[in-house]
C-alpha cells in the first residue's frame, strides 16, 4: 500500500487540498472585496480558477479510486461551477495502473466462495480494462454456466482490492470539506453543498455495488425485449456478487470505428439515426437511461437474428450496451415538472418556467428569479416562435452568445440541477457527440422533435386542464382588479396604507448597524491618536484619551461579532 492509499494519509491529503484552496478562495473573493479591491480580486479569477482544476486534475490522477469520479462529477456540474473548472476536467479518464493478478485471484476467491479454477474453466491473467474502481478479465465459462448462458465466453468485472476503504475515506473528506463550504456564504446561497456531497455518494457507492448493476442491466434488457436492435450482455448470476460481476463476453466493432463498420457493410449514418432513437426511447418512454454511453461502452455487432427496421441497411446488426454502473431515472416528479416546463414554453411563461424549475428542484428556495425571468422572457421574444426547421437556420453563434449569458446567469443564482437530471443531460450530451462522429450532417433537433410532439400529444389532456386553469385564474384576478385598486387607493387616501420591504428593512438595519459601527471606529481612532500626541506634554489628559478609546473600539468589535453571528 502505497503513501496515497493509507487511509490517514489520503484523508490528510484531501483536507488539505481543499483547506488550501479554501483560504486562496476566501482572500480573493470575500476578503480583497470588502477592502474594496474586487477590481484587484477579478482580474486573475479566470487563471485561478484553470491552476486550481489542473492541481486537483493531477490531485485525481495521483491518488486514483474516487477521486477521478470526483473530477467527472464536477466537469458535469455546469449548473454550479465556472468553465474554467468543467473545461480543465472533462477530459478526465476513468484509468488506473494495473492490478496484479494474485491480489485479484484471492478477491474472486473470497467473493464466490471456492476456488477460481472451479468458478471458471480459464481466465486470461491479462486485464481487458483496468480501472479506478475495478478490473475486467476475459474468462472462460465452466460447462453448467456455459450451457446456461449459451455461450462459454464471458468477462469477469472485479473490484479492484481495498476500494471499499478508499471509498469510504474520500466520502469522509468530501463531507468535511461540504460542511467548510457551507459556512461560506459565498457559496451557501448558490449551492446546497452538503446535498450535492451526498448526491455524489449515492451516485458512487451505487456504482460499486455490482449487484446493482446487474439489476440495472436486467432492468434495461426488459426495457428493449421488444427491439431486435438493441442487445444487452447476459447476467451469469451464479458468478456474479456485489463485487464481482461475470457477464457475457459481447465484445465487437467499437460504435465509433467507421472503419469497421464500413467493412462490415454497415452505414454509419444509419447506425447514428438508431443509436439517437434508443437514446431517446430510454428518457422519453422509460425514464430510465444509461448514463454513460460513450463509445467504449457500446459495440455494433452483426446479427444474424435482428432484421433491418426499414429495409436500408444490407447487413443485419445491433447496437450492444455494457456498463450498467451509471443511470439515470427520470422519476414522476420530474416528469410532472418536465410537462409544466412544456406548458410554460407554449404558453412563453417566463415566471411559468422559473415555477416549473422549482418543481423540478432546479433551484434552492433562496433563489431571487427575476433576471432568471427576465432571460427566460428574452429567450422567447428571440426564439419563441420559431419551429424546429426555423430554430435550424438561426446563426450558432447566437444561440453561443445566449448560451453563455444564460451560463453566467445560472451561476450567479442558486441553482442546482438534481443528480439524475444532470446524468440524464450527460447521456443527451454524449449522445450528440458521439451521432456526429459517426455522421458529421447528423442534427439533434431531427432525432428529438418526434418525441418532443409524443409527449405534448400524450399529455394533451392535463396539458388542456392546465392551460384551461390558467386562464380562469387569470381571468378572476382581471374581473377583481378594479375593486382592489379602489381598496389600496381608499387606504392610500385615509393614510392607513402600508409598504412592507422585508429585503430594503433588512438592507436598512444592516446600513445602519455598519454606521454606527464606523463612527465608534472613527471615534477610536481620534481618541487614540489625540491621547498619544498629548501623553508627552500633559501625561493625564492623554492617558484619559487612550482609556477613554477603549469604548468605541469595544462596541465596534462587539458589534461585529454579533453581526457575524446573526449571519450564521
Amino acid at each position: 500500500m502505497t503513501a496515497a492509499d493509507h487511509p490517514r494519509a489520503r484523508y490528510r491529503r484531501i483536507l488539505r487540498f481543499a483547506a488550501r484552496h479554501l483560504a486562496i478562495t476566501w482572500w480573493f473573493e470575500i476578503l480583497l472585496p470588502r477592502l474594496g479591491l474586487s477590481a484587484l480580486a477579478a482580474r486573475g479569477r479566470s487563471r485561478r480558477m484553470t491552476r486550481f482544476a489542473r492541481r486537483f486534475h493531477a490531485l485525481a490522477i495521483d491518488l486514483g479510486g474516487l477521486m477521478i469520479k470526483v473530477g467527472q462529477f464536477m466537469s458535469s456540474r455546469l449548473d454550479v461551477l465556472p468553465p474554467e473548472i468543467t473545461r480543465e476536467l472533462e477530459g478526465l479518464q476513468d484509468e488506473a495502473p494495473e492490478v496484479p493478478f494474485e491480489p485479484l485471484r484471492r478477491a474472486i476467491e473470497d467473493d464466490l466462495g471456492m476456488p477460481l479454477e472451479r468458478a471458471f474453466d480459464a481466465i486470461e491473467r491479462e486485464p481487458l480494462a483496468a480501472a479506478s474502481l475495478g478490473q475486467a478479465h476475459r474468462v472462460t465459462l465452466a460447462r453448467f454456466d456455459a450451457d446456461a448462458l449459451g455461450s462459454d465466453q464471458a468477462v469477469v468485472k472485479v473490484q479492484r482490492p481495498g476500494i471499499q476503504t478508499i471509498v469510504d475515506v474520500d466520502l469522509a473528506a468530501l463531507r468535511v470539506v461540504g460542511r467548510w463550504l457551507s459556512r461560506v456564504r459565498l457559496v451557501s446561497d448558490r449551492v446546497d453543498m452538503p446535498v450535492l456531497v451526498e448526491e455524489f455518494a449515492t451516485t458512487s457507492l451505487a456504482e460499486i455495488d455490482y449487484l446493482q448493476e446487474a439489476a440495472n442491466a436486467e432492468r434495461f434488457a426488459a426495457d428493449f425485449a421488444d427491439q431486435p436492435r438493441v442487445a444487452v450482455p447476459h447476467v451469469v448470476w451464479e458468478r456474479t456478487t456485489r463485487r464481482v460481476l461475470t457477464l457475457a463476453d459481447v465484445t465487437a466493432i467499437k460504435l465509433t470505428d467507421l472503419d469497421a463498420l464500413r467493412a462490415a457493410g454497415i452505414d454509419p449514418r444509419e447506425v447514428a439515426q438508431e443509436f439517437a432513437r434508443v437514446m431517446f426511447d430510454q428518457l422519453f418512454v422509460h425514464g430510465f437511461c444509461h448514463a454513460d454511453p460513450h463509445p467504449g461502452n457500446l459495440f455494433v455487432t452483426p446479427s444474424t437474428d435482428a432484421d433491418s427496421t426499414d429495409g436500408a441497411s444490407t447487413v443485419a446488426w445491433q447496437l450492444t450496451f455494457i456498463d450498467f454502473g451509471m443511470m439515470g431515472r427520470v422519476p414522476e416528479s420530474t416528469r410532472r415538472g418536465l410537462r409544466t416546463l412544456l406548458i410554460a414554453a407554449a404558453a412563453r411563461d417566463g415566471h411559468g418556467m422559473v415555477e416549473a424549475m422549482r418543481e423540478v428542484g432546479a433551484l434552492l428556495p433562496s433563489a431571487d428569479t427575476a433576471e432568471l425571468e427576465r432571460a427566460m422572457q428574452h429567450a422567447f421574444a428571440r426564439f419563441g416562435g420559431m419551429g424546429f426547421a426555423e430554430l435550424r437556420e438561426v446563426d450558432p453563434r447566437e444561440f453561443r452568445d445566449f448560451a453563455l449569458e444564460f451560463q453566467e446567469l445560472m451561476r450567479a443564482l442558486p441553482f442546482q440541477l438534481p443528480e439524475d437530471f444532470l446524468l440524464v443531460i450527460r447521456a443527451m450530451s454524449l449522445t450528440s457527440g458521439v451521432c456526429s462522429s459517426l455522421d458529421p450532417a447528423f442534427n439533434l433537433w431531427d432525432a428529438v422533435e418526434p418525441y418532443s410532439a409524443r409527449l405534448l400529444r400524450d399529455e394533451r389532456g392535463n396539458l388542456a386542464q392546465d392551460v384551461a386553469r390558467s386562464a380562469f385564474t387569470s381571468a378572476r384576478r382581471i374581473v377583481q382588479l378594479p375593486a382592489r385598486l379602489d381598496a389600496v387607493l381608499t387606504r392610500a387616501e385615509e393614510g392607513r396604507l402600508a409598504v412592507s420591504a422585508p429585503k430594503a428593512e433588512r438592507s436598512l438595519v444592516r446600513l445602519e448597524r455598519v454606521a454606527r459601527q464606523l463612527v465608534s471606529a472613527v471615534l477610536f481612532a481620534g481618541l487614540a491618536v489625540a491621547g498619544a500626541l498629548l501623553r508627552d506634554e500633559q501625561e493625564v489628559l492623554g492617558t484619559t484619551l487612550l482609556v477613554i478609546a477603549v469604548v468605541p473600539l469595544l462596541h465596534a468589535v462587539l458589534a461585529g461579532l454579533a453581526a457575524r453571528r446573526r449571519r450564521r
